[in-house]
């Protein structure tokens, strides 16, 4: 072909690729040249030789890729249609550019090695190996002739195994007989990768060794020499290679040669130029799946060596302060770790027979290590592996994991503290979550998930140490009763010299409480009753009793203390119920008509969850301060202003989840008519009869036809809607918690059963039934007003009661909450 009507389309080229990377060009003109580009892929008989001058070594960087790019083009879309001399001859060419036409490894482009790399793939796609039978031998004697083409190489192979198994991008069947064919050259292929690695590597620490090198080092300081370094830049692709490959060859190439390749990767993690390309080709090899015997070779990585080099690699990087590189390489190492676990999990106990390791105690001292270590994220990372461990039948059994999970569970009080956000500088976690976390938002919410997650591996933890646990929860609580209130900088909205959100006392304490919570709450579950803690319970409750104080963020903690330590404390129920009642009414300033701030809200809320949830889990230790209870009660009721409906209705359901320990259905059926008798009056009164037999004069009752007004301002519209949510509210919690009792026996003899069906099943009655029944109409009458009709709901949808009811139809406001009995976030407006 005639060389001047190629170098004239040549000149054209990149004369239309400068306009179109210049950042002055205007619009118009980049497009013309991209349209000109474009139509010459598409049509000009020039491309194989126009790519190929515009490919050569003197060419620049952005012409020289747009070449590349031309005859990546007339692969994909005319290599079907060339002459089989064309397409020898345009291999050869793109051999020729792999040995001659790149410039040495550190001086090369990255984006000219990409794309280079992509056309030798897409001809060993279309060629490999009907056609091209001796390609890998071709690329390996490549690697002979130096750095700069040996990375080539390694990049050919990553982008081939991306495109055959990734990312699949081939015919079903030309990647069938590819992948067929890698996995038949598997093992020269590994051979030939490891060999690569293993020569690379020795070279680098040569010259990182040698003499002369050093006095370099001195001179020029944290610099290697370019030969160094281009030996571990292809060590790096090396790594990169592999990477792609371990994922889905047969774990035999991994572990073959005595587990060869995980040594060598192993070893790598000393090096900090090779150490994150290591740690991810370990992590890949580590998390493989497959069968059980397949994967027992992996234990190797729990011998000495193994174990020494994660310690010593750890210890380095996180030694050498807070960079970028190092961090990624603790997260990988952590995950490594972690992935280890997994596999030991999975293969001890198993009908494989894999004993537990003899260094299973190093391995969970380096575990441990990133357990404790300040990035929130690489805290988080572990907590999986620690429940597998501690719901495992036969390593939860082992001395070295039961002593683990004493130094678990201290380590856990420190990582129950929400600390380290992005915006803060009171904790070295803070520097890490600026690496991890966009905002305190981000933050906030990774750490209520962190703490969720954390706190069911703490109560799969009290399974193997309960009494240990239970101790070391009572130590913190009385630490922090001894430990003077600390309300820090930030300004509390509540109060003056009252402690905000993220006081550092009431961090601690929510902290405490949760872990309390986590720990107690396991006890019966896994010590025998009497084996229980009864003597430091008692203890611990009396000292959370005794202890004073007015602020409403750690009062609220403090509510929700008692009800975990009363499992082991059987006794002084009565004082207890005291002080809960105390806080259902607290106050920061008595008697003062302002509106209650959120904090305030906290306290009475957590108060009334703990009573709910002390009389629906332990009905049985509250049921001898009944009649104590019902009288504070009732002489709570009798103020209106010391209690919200919704704490009124809280108080009731208490009242009847422990009437339904007096099995005996007529007692009960007096208690509930007694108790729901003011509901019954008010919900059966003349007055309520007429506000119901119209829904025009419902909707004047409820306000629903006038102006909202200032919702801190009482009026008596607002008075007839919580009077009537009262009454709607005590109805529905005692359908809720009014019962029979569970055993058959107990039912007949306290006389709740009242016949047998004809297959032999006990029909039971409920002892609130004539009570509930009464009301049921007029509460029908209430539902179908405010379902009826497109205009009544228009009206009660501008109306503040819609928002209650609305509420009301799916579930009670307070009863998510109060059932579960969780204090909740703190939040104070």
């Amino acid at each position: 072909m005639a060389a001047e009507p190629v170098a004239a389309m040549c000149e054209q080229l990149i004369k239309a690729v400068n306009v179109m990377m210049d950042a002055e060009s205007s619009q118009r003109y980049r497009l013309e040249a991209l349209k000109f580009c474009e139509e010459f892929k598409e049509k000009c008989p020039f491309c194989v030789p126009c790519g190929l001058k515009l490919s050569e070594k003197s060419q620049p960087a952005l012409v020289r890729h747009f070449g590349l790019q031309i005859l990546e083009h007339v692969i994909k879309f005319r290599w079907n249609s060339m002459q089989q001399r064309e397409k020898i001859y345009l291999k050869n060419c793109t051999m020729g550019l792999l040995s001659t036409g790149t410039y040495p490894i550190l001086e090369e482009e990255s984006h000219i090695k990409d794309a280079l790399s992509r056309i030798v793939v897409e001809m060993i796609k279309r060629e490999w190996p009907q056609h091209w039978p001796d390609m890998l031998k071709e690329l390996e004697a490549l690697t002979k002739q130096g750095e700069a083409q040996t990375e080539l190489v390694m990049l050919i192979l990553l982008r081939l195994a991306e495109d055959v198994v990734t990312f699949q991008t081939l015919p079903t069947q030309r990647r069938r007989d590819i992948q067929h064919t890698l996995t038949q050259s598997m093992d020269s292929i590994f051979s030939f990768l490891l060999s690569i690695l293993q020569l690379n590597v020795n070279k680098y620490r040569k010259l990182k060794l040698d003499p002369t090198q050093e006095l370099k080092l001195c001179l020029v300081p944290a610099r290697l020499s370019s030969q160094a370094k281009a030996h571990c830049r292809v060590g790096v692709a090396t790594l990169n290679t592999l990477a792609g490959y371990i994922d889905w060859v047969s774990l035999v190439h991994i572990t073959h040669d005595n587990c060869r390749l995980l040594e060598m990767l192993c070893l790598l993690l000393s090096e900090p130029e090779l150490q994150v390309e290591a740690a991810e080709c370990l992590l890949i090899a580590v998390s493989r799946k497959g069968k059980l015997e397949d994967r027992k070779p992996l234990m190797v990585l729990f011998d000495d060596v193994a174990i020494h080099y994660f310690l010593s690699a750890a210890q380095t990087a996180d030694g050498e302060g807070l960079l970028e590189r190092h961090y990624v390489f603790l997260k990988r190492l952590c995950q490594v770790l972690c992935a280890l676990g997994s596999q030991l999990c999975s293969l001890v106990g198993s009908d494989v027979k894999v004993d537990v390791p003899a260094n299973l105690g190093k391995y969970m001292e380096a575990f441990l290590a990133f357990t404790t270590h300040p990035s929130q994220f690489l805290r988080s990372s572990t907590q999986v592996t620690w429940g597998s461990f501690f719901r495992h039948e036969v390593l939860s059994k082992d001395p070295v994991i039961i002593e683990m999970t004493s130094k678990y569970m201290r380590a856990t009080m420190t990582n129950f503290v929400k600390t380290g956000f992005p915006s803060k500088s009171d904790s070295p976690s803070c520097e890490y979550s600026r690496m991890d976390f966009d905002s305190d938002e981000d933050f906030n919410s990774f750490f209520n998930s962190f703490r969720a997650q954390q706190g069911e591996v703490v109560r799969n933890a009290c399974r193997i140490i309960p009494l240990e646990a239970f101790q070391i929860a009572g130590e913190w609580l009385q630490y922090q009763i001894n430990t003077p209130i600390d309300i820090g900088t930030t300004m509390s909205k509540t109060g003056e010299g009252l402690c905000s959100i993220f006081s550092p006392s009431v961090v601690q304490w929510d902290a405490m409480t949760f872990f309390t919570e986590s720990v107690v709450g396991q006890l019966f579950k896994n010590v025998e009753e009497e084996k229980l803690p009864i003597d430091q319970g008692i203890e611990l409750l009396q000292a959370v009793l005794n202890y004073e104080t007015r602020d409403p963020l750690i009062l609220s903690c403090c509510s929700g203390v008692p009800d975990s330590v009363v499992v082991a404390a059987v006794s002084d129920q009565g004082l207890h119920l005291s002080q809960l009642f105390a806080s259902i009414v607290f106050e920061v300033i008595e008697e003062s008509k302002a509106p209650r701030t959120r904090a305030v809200k906290n306290v009475r809320r957590h108060a009334c969850s703990a009573i709910i949830k002390m009389c629906r889990d332990y009905p049985y230790f509250i049921l001898p301060c009944f009649d104590m209870l019902y009288t504070h009660v009732k002489k709570l009721f009798s103020n209106e202003l010391l209690l919200t409906q919704m704490e009124k209705c809280a108080l009731m359901e208490a009242l009847v989840l422990i009437s339904n320990q007096f099995k005996d259905y007529e007692k009960q059926k007096a208690f509930l008519e007694e108790l729901m008798a003011p509901v019954s009056a008010r919900w059966q009164s003349e007055e309520m009869r007429r506000v119901l037999c119209d829904p025009g004069f419902f909707l004047s009752y409820v306000g629903a036809d006038q102006k909202l007004n200032d919702p801190t301002i009482d009026d008596q519209s607002g008075i007839n809607r919580s009077r009537i949510s009262f009454c709607v509210y005590t109805i529905l919690g005692v359908v809720k918690r009014a019962r029979w009792p569970a055993d058959l026996e107990e039912a007949k003899a306290g006389g709740f059963v009242v016949g047998f069906t004809p297959s032999g099943s006990p029909v039971y009655r409920n002892p609130c039934t004539e009570q509930v029944r009464a009301l049921l109409p007029s509460l029908l009458t209430l539902i179908r007003w405010v379902r009826v009709g497109r205009e009544y709901r228009a009206a009660l949808a501008a109306s503040r009661f819609a928002l209650s009811w609305s509420a009301l139809r799916t579930r009670s406001p307070i009863g998510k909450p109060w059932e579960r009995g969780a204090p909740g976030r703190l939040a104070q407006y």
